[in-house]
């Protein structure tokens, strides 16, 4: 664990669907890659399902070691799996880890700048002739 995470014992793990194609998995481990790299501080993947580590391994391996985990869904909208599923990985987790603060982050989906990013690819491609 990096002297910044070790300092304050937050971990990040970035919880995601998981797909029958390796590619797609490949993908989301490349964007905690690049996130970790952007934040300068350890994160990690996490599956729901088709692939591994799944969210609750991943929550316990992070556990061991922070005083606080932040759960990251990495899906857009509420749905099934972020009302549901994941609310309750993350109760079943607190009560693995009494001592630890698991929260359960809101989907990036809610998040505003989403919008921007949307503007930027629908504008580049209007703009295109």
């Amino acid at each position: 664990m990096s002297t910044e995470a070790s300092a304050d014992r937050t971990a990040i793990v970035i919880a995601a669907h998981g797909s029958r194609a390796e590619p797609a998995n490949a993908a989301h481990r490349e964007v905690v890659d690049a996130l970790a790299a952007a934040l300068g501080r350890p994160a990690s993947p996490a599956f729901l399902e088709l692939a591994e580590p799944s969210i609750p391994d991943a929550i316990d391996a992070a556990a061991r070691d922070a005083r606080t985990v932040l759960v990251v869904p990495y899906f857009l909208h509420p749905g099934r799996h972020l009302t549901d599923d994941l609310p309750a990985i993350v109760d079943d987790a607190t009560a693995r880890h009494p001592d630890c603060d698991i929260r359960l982050l809101a989907s990036f989906g809610a998040d505003p700048a989403l919008l921007d990013v949307l503007v930027g690819q629908v504008s580049s491609a209007l703009a295109q002739p």
